[in-house]
């Protein structure tokens, strides 16, 4: 048994950064993180693009050094799970054994990522941890041919880096476009003008129906014979836990203010597990971005020490599909109308609804982008 003053469960951005937030607002008491992982927290967005290509190694996208956590008196406990957490008490169980009291409890154990749901799914590899990545890219050194189940960011990353590999990749997907549902047709046109630059095949309008040991079966009857398959069918989070504590849930995730804190007083909440209130939208927004998981485990950590932040960015992300790196900002909810406008070297999409900016895409044209977010950050008309 222990007594702590911060119990953090999760490794991922959210949780370290709130660690890390927490120190650096002045908090004097003990931190833990306790971890699924083996390995120690690394920069995920390389998984699907430098790491999988083979460019770097998982010693080169650590996020820190085990002397970091050292320096910082954060203990992490890795190869462990939360399973059962007292809210009266401020005890949490572990899987391992341990029973750890807390002052502070920050849940971000992030997301899973979804299985794919179809017979012999379970032989697509999924993209999520260092492990995960890890499994692929070994697998990917023998294959001549991959097919990739998804056109998300992750599945279009993905895909790119197998076929810079010499791989022959095929991307499988319902959409006819990738995106096209967040991001409008124009702007799933051009990625998937991305993806041929890149050597990967897309073949969308179509779903997997089955996936036997050397073949992926579509359900338009047509097989694709394969080495590799890849599950990039969006993530789950991971709340099967919180939500048997009583901590009030919105949309499957833990509801939070604009400050990550949940229903019960000494409990904070951010990253894939959080639907919180953004301050500048005045709404829940849902996220599963990098830097917003991020921005959120700041907060979460700032106030567990004390200080009172609020989420008030404009959520976004950065991806590199081959050589082309789009930036995308957006409250995340939908759009009445999508504008693409040309650019000297790239393209800017315009987002809006009743008038109003409520989403930018941009590539090479960082101006439009500063630009977007001030207007989106703003509740401005669109610049023309």
């Amino acid at each position: 048994m222990s007594n702590i003053g911060v119990l953090i469960v999760g490794s991922g951005p959210a949780g370290v950064a709130a660690a890390e937030s927490f120190r650096k607002a002045g908090g004097t008491s003990a931190v833990t993180i306790v971890t699924t992982d083996s390995s120690r927290p690394c920069f995920r967005p390389p998984l699907s693009k430098d790491f999988l290509r083979g460019d770097v190694s998982a010693s080169e996208i650590e996020l820190h050094t085990a002397q970091w956590f050292s320096d910082l008196g954060i203990e992490l406990i890795r190869d462990d799970t939360v399973v059962s957490i007292d809210i009266h008490a401020q005890r949490a169980t572990t899987h391992g054994g341990r029973s750890i009291f807390y002052a502070q409890l920050i849940l971000a154990s992030g997301a899973d990522p979804k299985p794919l749901a179809v017979p012999g799914g379970h032989k697509a590899l999924p993209l999520r941890s260092l492990h995960d990545a890890e499994v692929l890219r070994d697998a990917a050194s023998g294959a001549d041919t991959a097919v990739v189940v998804g056109a998300g960011f992750i599945g279009c990353e993905a895909a790119a880096s197998l076929a810079h590999r010499g791989i022959a990749t095929t991307l499988v997907t319902p959409d006819q476009v990738p995106q096209q549902k967040r991001l409008g047709f124009s702007a799933g046109e051009r990625i998937t003008d991305f993806l041929s630059e890149a050597g990967v095949q897309y073949v969308g309008g179509v779903k997997v129906s089955a996936v036997h040991g050397d073949s992926v079966r579509l359900d338009n009857g047509v097989s694709i014979t394969t080495d590799v398959v890849l599950a990039a069918t969006g993530v789950a989070p991971r709340t099967e836990l919180v939500a048997r504590t009583g901590i009030s849930m919105a949309a499957e995730r833990i509801a939070v203010d604009e400050h990550m804190r949940t229903s019960i007083a000494n409990v904070y909440a951010a990253g894939d597990v959080a639907l919180a209130i953004n301050r500048i939208a005045g709404r829940r927004v849902l996220v599963e971005h990098w830097q917003d998981a991020i921005t959120q485990g700041t907060i979460a950590g700032a106030n567990a020490a004390g200080e009172s932040s609020s989420w008030c960015e404009v959520p976004g992300f950065w991806t590199t599909i081959g050589d082309r790196t789009l930036k995308y900002a957006a409250w995340g909810d939908g759009y009445g109308r999508a504008r693409l406008v040309e650019k000297e070297a790239g393209f800017s999409v315009w987002y809006e609804t009743n008038g109003i900016t409520v989403g930018i895409l941009t590539l090479d044209a960082d101006d439009d982008y500063a630009e977007g977010q001030n207007r989106i950050r703003s509740g401005a008309a669109l610049p023309w």
